[in-house]
C-alpha cells in the first residue's frame, strides 16, 4: 500500500476499499474489518471511518 493511498484513506477521501486492500490492513493492524469501519444508514457514505 502506498503512502499516497493511505493519506486518501486518513482523510475519508476514499469511496471504496479492495477487500485485499482491508485485509492487508487489518493484518497489520491486527484487528477486524468492524474495528475501523462503521454502518450509518441513511448518509451518502454508508461506511465512516470511526478512528
Amino acid at each position: 500500500m502506498t503512502e499516497a493511498n493511505l493519506s486518501l484513506l486518513k482523510s475519508g477521501k476514499v469511496q471504496g476499499v479492495r477487500f485485499s486492500t482491508l485485509e492487508a490492513i487489518c493484518r497489520e493492524l491486527d484487528c477486524q474489518p468492524g474495528d475501523l469501519l462503521e454502518y450509518v444508514p441513511d448518509s451518502g457514505n454508508a461506511l465512516r471511518r470511526t478512528g
